[in-house]
């Protein structure tokens, strides 16, 4: 590894530029003694000046002109964060004519200013050394152009819920689409919901002509029954495999007359009415069902191979029905990708108290929304399961399944207003019917949801604030009896209803694309970032939208889908695409062809032959520049662009330059842990001055050397954090970060360190408080 005390042979000339931001940074830090100190004291800096809001356009004019004026080649700005204002200085370097890459941001406000309001000479004092780490990774930082790759016009989506279908549609007026549903319908859960709220709009009236839509466009090729079995390449060359699956049912030639299904002899359970009502084996799912052909269920047929049956054949003059289909298999280029696959619905069976699957007449909102439907079971009467007899009192339990640490801890967005809608449904329709909706908390922040919720009180629908904690059935009369604490009152409600419905919650989809797309432990994709880039994935050219990001209602969900739609249209209207120049480069003198970072990458961008002896080789349109496999690299053969080790070598040297025993040394991932850092000066949530923050991409490209040169430079502590596990922007970084820990307290104990100085904690971009409450605990080991 290179000494930290390298020095670049030529000095560049680096312009400082530092924001006021109003009182935001300058009513804590003292911004003039700042800029004093540095232009008196530091050599590498050619010119230092002082700007009221550096993002403003006046302040980049300012800016701009002090680069063409001066000569600068490099430029450090002393701001906000670099997640939330990096991008525009890449921007203004590029319109100077000046490389991109050649900018550093010294985090003053969220890691700074924000977090220490109170302590205004401790956090000039920070700042101070916040800025020289910047100063002293920027005099490194080299020239590297983007990677520049052409673009196939042509965008793939995968899902036809209600996001996939917003999408194509939004996108195939100028691009070629394709849309791929594993189910043999587009149209999603939203297809199959009676009403959609606060409007109380009939949810298929809404979505149907889009369906149609879909299914006549010309340039978008519908392919059901079908999943994408295989994605390799990058942005704007993506290759996939899609595998269709055999429908026995020629879709070009259904007319969906119908007249199969009347000779079908089998019957089996329609999962389409919620599993309340019956199919046969040739079907389809519902009348408005795109394409709008039958299919046969392999599973329920008597027999396809041999033939068994084959009723259904002579009914149908088209001759449709092909019992010698297979599957296929489609392999296609395209430029994007849109992830729209869905949530999945909570297993209410895992509440066993509740009863769902052993009581008839528990059901989940799923369920009740298809009973009630007019295309549903029933024909839209609302009758109870146990006997068909309309129930005179209801009950709504919300939140089964979320807001629960025992299955999902989060919110699911939607529930209350599920609820809300239902319990409208059923006085308006039959007013006679008691209504009771048992909440921990209503959540009614959309636009007229509060006025939807104040309607449904003055119906009559009665609230009872409580999770109950059982329910029994009475076996003679199919009752249900609800067990509850009232929390408004503190009494305990013991109630008999008809019929329960349980408002389950969501979760993330359990299939995954076939390419290396982040996931959180609840099973959705993650965004890049979920404020600036909430519909971008960290790979260029993938997004996503709909309930495949997080929970939500169908108003969001369509949001989402359009700005999805927009990114990908934007990127399909180039003929070439820039991507940033992240990536891991390899020495190859230094390789000994070990393939330990073939291992290390999740995005399959690195190979070796270690036959042949030849060095790895770095694809790096491939590579997202995590850098777990330089960390991990036995001769140091590799090399991450402008995160060096030099680099981060001499960040650590300067925070640990003065009082290094009493400071706390914390590497943070640029995705989650940083990000929580941010969170907690956002939130103005205080903690110690004696922090300093070291940015990586991934806490993977820790490597133990740089725990180690901490400890060597006497640090009270130092902190490893990045994202939770399974949650790794980068799939794997953090696991190969958490497997390091055994080696570097080894190390530690043979040097005499105490084992409590060294921590290892994973953050989420949500969690600045926690990020601030540890980094308080950390803060008095070192202080001690």
């Amino acid at each position: 590894m290179t000494e930290s005390a390298d020095k670049p042979g030529i000095e560049p000339k680096i312009g400082v530029f530092l924001c006021k931001c109003g009182k935001n940074i300058g009513g804590t830090v003292d911004i003039d003694q700042l800029a004093k100190d540095i232009e008196e004291g530091d050599t590498r800096v050619k010119l230092v000046q002082v700007n009221s809001y550096t993002c403003s356009d006046p302040g980049q004019v300012e800016i701009e002109t002090a680069i063409k004026e001066q000569g600068i080649e490099k430029i450090v700005i002393a701001a906000c964060s670099p997640r939330l204002h990096g991008p525009t200085w890449k921007k203004l370097l590029r319109r100077v004519g000046i490389n991109p890459s050649l900018v550093e941001v010294a985090n003053i406000r969220e890691q700074c200013s924000w977090v220490h309001l109170s302590e205004k000479e401790e956090a000039t004092k920070k700042a101070k050394e916040i800025l020289e780490m910047a100063i002293a990774k920027a005099e490194l930082l080299e020239a590297i152009d983007d990677i520049i790759v052409p673009i196939t016009r042509r965008a793939l989506i995968i899902g036809g819920g209600v996001a996939g279908i917003q999408a194509a549609l939004d996108l195939a007026d100028d691009n070629e689409v394709i849309l791929v549903e594993k189910a043999p319908t587009i149209g999603g859960k939203m297809a199959l919901i009676d009403k959609t709220f606060p409007t109380m709009d009939c949810s298929i009236c809404i979505l149907g002509p889009k369906m149609a839509d879909v299914g006549n466009h010309e340039n978008i090729n519908l392919i059901s029954c079908a999943e994408v079995t295989d994605i390799s390449g990058y942005v704007g060359n993506f290759e996939v495999t899609i595998k269709k699956y055999p429908r026995y049912v020629d879709e070009n030639l259904c007319t969906a007359c119908g007249d199969c299904v009347s000779i079908c002899p089998e019957n089996v359970v329609d999962e389409y009415s919620g599993n309340l009502g019956w199919r046969k084996a040739i079907y389809i799912p519902y009348p408005q069902a795109v394409p709008a052909s039958y299919i046969i269920d392999e599973k329920s047929c008597l027999g396809l191979s041999p033939l068994a049956c084959g009723k259904c054949v002579p009914e149908c003059e088209k001759e449709a029905i092909n019992y010698e289909d297979s599957e296929k298999t489609f392999n296609y280029k395209v430029g994007t990708i849109i992830i729209a696959v869905g949530f999945e619905l909570f297993d209410a069976s895992k509440l066993p108290e509740y009863g769902w699957g052993n009581y008839s007449n528990v059901i989940t909102t799923f369920e009740f929304e298809r009973l009630i439907n007019a295309a549903g079971p029933t024909d839209g009467e609302l009758v109870r399961p146990s006997d068909l007899k309309k129930p005179k009192k209801v009950a709504f339990i919300n939140c089964v399944g979320s807001r629960d640490k025992r299955f999902n801890p989060y919110c699911s967005n939607f529930c209350c207003m599920e609820s809300i809608k239902n319990s409208l449904l059923i006085k308006e329709h039959w007013p006679d019917v008691e209504v009771t909706i048992f909440f921990i908390d209503i959540r009614a922040f959309g636009k007229g949801f509060e006025e939807l919720y104040s309607r449904s009180r003055e119906e009559g629908v009665l609230y009872i604030r409580g999770r109950p904690g059982q329910i029994k059935e009475n076996p003679i009369t199919n009752n249900l009896i609800v067990n509850v604490e009232d929390i408004s009152t503190g009494t305990i409600l013991s109630e008999e209803f008809d019929l329960v419905v349980l408002s389950i919650g969501v979760e993330g989809s359990s299939e995954s694309i076939p390419f290396p797309i982040a996931k959180d432990s609840n099973g959705f994709y993650i965004e890049a970032h979920p404020k600036l880039r909430p519909v971008d994935t960290p790979t260029d050219g993938i997004f996503i939208a709909g309930g495949a990001e997080s929970p939500k209602d169908i108003r969001e969900t369509v949001t989402q889908a359009s700005a999805a739609a927009g990114r990908c249209g934007n990127l399909l209207s180039k003929e070439e695409f820039h991507v940033e120049p992240l990536y891991a480069f390899v020495d190859t003198d230094k390789c000994t062809s070990c393939g330990i970072c073939v291992s290390r990458c999740p995005y399959g961008a690195i190979s070796v032959d270690q036959e042949k002896k030849t060095p790895a080789r770095i694809i790096p349109v491939l590579c997202k520049g995590c850098g777990t496999c330089a960390a991990d690299c036995p001769t140091n053969a590799i090399t991450m662009t402008n995160f060096t080790d030099v680099m981060i070598l001499r960040q650590i040297d300067i925070a640990l330059r003065e009082n290094a025993k009493k400071k706390v040394l914390i590497f943070a991932c640029n995705w989650c842990s940083y990000a929580g850092a941010d969170l907690a000066g956002t939130s103005r949530i205080q903690y110690p001055t004696n922090t300093r923050i070291v940015r990586t991409m991934c806490s993977g490209r820790v490597n133990i050397s740089f725990i180690q040169h901490c400890f060597n430079r006497g640090a009270g502590a130092v902190m490893l954090t990045g994202c939770h596990p399974q949650d790794c922007h980068y799939i794997t970084g953090n696991d190969f970060a958490i497997k390091r820990e055994k080696r570097i307290r080894s190390w530690m104990k043979k040097n005499k360190i105490s084992d409590e100085r060294f921590v290892i904690e994973w953050i989420s971009a949500a969690e600045g408080k926690k990020f601030a409450d540890i980094v308080s605990q950390v803060s008095k080991i070192a202080l001690k």
